[in-house]
């Protein structure tokens, strides 16, 4: 199957793969990995995971790289906010040691899926933990199911690294203050749809999140972590109601080192005006520039890349310094790669 797919072309969507990996977690501990080459997962009805949303999920990649090796961007960073979501929604914590491995073993299982370095495609890897144990009353399960598979990826937005038009939308929020923001629960997800469905309706890539307590700070630019750079410096809110993005932390990183300035702080929606780049960053596209931000509502728009032109220099320098990390054309200081063997 896999010398048929057309590399080049694939979407950010679900396509089958031979393996995925298993773990249970039941009588208090977690038992032995298990190979799956089935699609579906058996549970109970009154599963809390449907019922109460006890589940967490994660997003990283792995690379075929130009030396013929096979990368895996950061998956200990993974792991550790997978056990920061479980202490967050009353979960047993999958050790970063078992998480690694499957991660290694999942995609070692599935390496004809992995695409080719030159289309510009990656292998996308989704592990899900999930309350399996039945439950009518709201409380946690005792027991879980943690699985992961994988699927290659094309670019998240057709046009890569290209800019994209964001609208502010004040009717929904994504996430309260000191509710479930900072998790990767799916519950988020459910509550970004409408907003993205009236985003798209009225012709934008995505919706723009102002905080929820008094839509006065920038939030999230869909669901993904906001930065703006201006005055040789990378901005990116602080707030408890969103998700501490991994290719965000590294982009932070990678900011200083190119000689940057970073400041993690509340953003007025206001000093939009000040910025001279903005962007999106996360996994699936590491970073998507923003062309402008219309707020609808002020009747007001904030204009980072022109019509016809390309991104700002900022925000494709820090692009290729993660992209060249993650390809291993780069070298690794930060020993964020686990390179297959």
């Amino acid at each position: 199957m896999s010398e048929k797919i057309d590399w080049a072309n694939l979407s950010f969507g679900y396509m089958p793969t031979d393996y995925n990996v298993r773990c249970y977690f039941r009588n208090g501990a977690w038992g032995e990995i298990e190979v799956s080459s089935s699609e579906s997962i058996n549970i109970h009805m009154a599963a809390t995971c449907l019922h109460y949303g006890q589940e967490a999920f994660e997003g990283l990649k792995a690379y075929r790289c130009p030396d013929g090796k096979i990368r895996i961007f950061r998956p200990e960073a993974n792991a550790e906010r997978l056990q920061s979501t479980c202490r967050g929604i009353l979960m047993p914590e999958l050790p970063t040691e078992k998480f690694v491995e499957m991660v290694k073993k999942v995609v070692k299982l599935n390496e004809r899926f992995i695409p080719p370095y030159e289309s510009g495609a990656s292998l996308y890897i989704r592990p899900l933990l999930i309350g399996t144990g039945a439950q009518v009353g709201v409380r946690p399960a005792n027991e879980f199911l943690f699985v992961i598979f994988v699927t290659p990826v094309g670019p998240y937005f057709k046009g890569g690294f290209q800019a994209n038009p964001y609208v502010v939308i004040r009717d929904y929020d994504r996430s309260a203050p000191l509710g479930t923001g900072v998790y990767k629960v799916g519950g988020n997800y459910a509550a970004s749809l409408l907003a993205n469905k009236k985003a798209h309706d009225l012709g934008y890539s995505c919706e723009f999140y102002l905080d929820a307590k008094e839509k006065k700070y920038i939030d999230e630019a869909g669901a993904a972590n906001f930065f703006g750079i201006k005055n040789n410096t990378y901005v990116t809110p602080l707030s408890t109601s969103i998700l501490p993005s991994i290719t965000n932390m590294s982009l932070m990183t990678l900011a200083e080192e190119l000689g940057m300035k970073v400041e993690r702080r509340q953003i007025p929606i206001e000093e939009l005006e000040t910025f001279e780049e903005a962007g999106a960053c996360g996994t699936a596209a590491v970073i998507s520039p923003i062309g402008r931000i219309d707020d609808l509502d002020t009747k007001k728009s904030y204009v980072f890349v022109k019509e016809g032109e390309q991104p700002g220099g900022w925000s494709k320098k820090l692009y290729d310094s993660l992209r060249d990390i993650q390809y291993g054309r780069a070298a690794d200081k930060h020993n964020w790669v686990t390179v297959m063997d």
